[in-house]
């Protein structure tokens, strides 16, 4: 092939003209030899892409895992394991890292606390394990809670066949606790709204011997907290995978007590006559999940911070250069604990309501997701790639403005 054809071809092909290396300039181009453009699977769907200045919602597919996890997710694809082993080690490995008795990848923190709850009242009876929920009448399978921890994710406890009492009270708490209870589950992130706060609820379980467990699932940052509440005592925690940890979204981590782990494990697949069955973790996700991890430990957390509070800066300035327009940054205090920005504005000097933005941001090119209510623009930036910050910014300006 004539240089000067080879160029006009390369011309022509802007998306692969970048992957094609020296060989081809010196003449040993073949048609096998150029790689395809890759297809768009969400363009063929029908499907629109966005900027994330939302948050890691399920609703709206969590994070975007780090490359390094999605190297290991492609290296385990290639070859068969068996699920009992490689949940084995990387537990193992998950467990030194994290410096916890024992840990387990489940399919989220709803599975984990699906799994650790069964476990509870099973302990390492395989048949008992069988039996859940439906024939418990031999097991401990109440559950205590506080009324002010009580949301939609303790549906959880209910999968596994929990009687859930709720409390309000430390006195409350002692009074409810009989033959039948199992387990005290607290949920972190309303901590500071139940009256019982951590220090007194451990010690109640500790006090009677019942095993607790801490919903903790969107409270990485701090990456403290992922050995914090095993290290304060509590019996088992979980976290969601697929939020700060930026894993696999459809996973999550069980960590604890290595008895009540390996109880919870009898419920989760691959055994099939258990309540767990379906909360399926493939070899990719589990590997997936373990690297994720060892890279969120590892990381500069300053830079992360930093760069965060930066691409907050940026929008927040912008939107403040609008006349009318005020802005509060904020850090919420458990999870989610990112620079955050809430953008309000005098509706009389701009016509246009806060869900009326969100809907223009959403049906704009290229769509942006964010949060807020009727008052206010909710942004966050640690969801999004490095450069979409001043898209958001240069979206929200216009929008205001217009």
């Amino acid at each position: 092939m004539k240089r000067r054809n080879l160029i006009k071809r390369l011309s022509a092909l802007p998306l692969v003209g970048g992957m094609i290396g020296t060989e081809a300039l010196a003449g040993n181009l073949t048609r096998e030899s150029i790689p395809e453009a890759r297809r768009d699977y969400y363009k063929e769907l029908g499907l629109r892409t966005y900027i994330n200045a939302a948050g890691t919602y399920t609703f709206l597919t969590g994070c975007l895992m780090r490359e390094e996890a999605i190297d290991a997710y492609r290296y385990a694809t290639n070859q068969y394991v068996a699920l009992d082993e490689i949940q084995d080690k990387v537990g193992e490995r998950l467990a030194q890292m994290i410096g916890c008795e024992a840990a387990t990848v489940t399919a989220g923190a709803f599975s984990a606390i699906t799994l650790g709850t069964a476990g509870v009242m099973s302990g390492l009876d395989q048949e008992k394990a069988a039996r859940i929920p439906f024939d418990m009448s031999d097991m401990k399978n109440e559950v205590i809670m506080q009324k002010a921890h009580a949301v939609g994710y303790a549906h959880a406890l209910q999968n596994a066949g929990a009687k859930v009492i709720y409390v309000e009270t430390r006195k409350g708490m002692e009074k409810a606790i009989n033959k039948k209870t199992g387990m005290l589950w607290f949920l972190n992130y309303h901590n500071p709204e139940g009256q019982i706060k951590y220090e007194e609820f451990l010690e109640i379980g500790k006090k009677y011997e019942i095993p607790t467990m801490n919903d903790c699932a969107a409270d990485v940052p701090p990456v403290e907290n992922l050995w914090k509440y095993t290290d304060m005592g509590f019996d088992l925690v979980c976290f969601s995978g697929g939020k700060g940890l930026r894993g696999p979204q459809s996973c999550g981590l069980l960590l604890g007590r290595k008895d009540l782990v390996a109880a919870a494990r009898l419920s989760a697949p691959p055994r099939g006559d258990t309540v767990g069955r379906g909360m399926k973790v493939n070899k990719e996700e589990v590997l997936a999940m373990m690297i994720a991890v060892e890279n969120y430990i590892g990381r500069d957390h300053k830079a992360d911070w930093a760069l965060w509070e930066s691409q907050i800066k940026l929008i927040g300035d912008t939107a403040a250069s609008v006349d009318g327009v005020t802005i509060e940054k904020h850090v919420p205090e458990i999870a989610n604990h990112v620079p955050s920005l809430h953008i309000s504005w005098d509706q009389n000097k701009i016509k246009i309501t806060p869900p009326e933005v969100r809907e223009a941001l959403r049906s704009g090119h290229p769509s942006i997701e964010a949060m807020g209510g009727k008052e206010t623009l909710d942004i966050t930036t640690w969801m999004m790639n490095p450069g979409e910050e001043r898209i958001v910014a240069s979206r929200i300006k216009d929008i205001l403005t217009s």
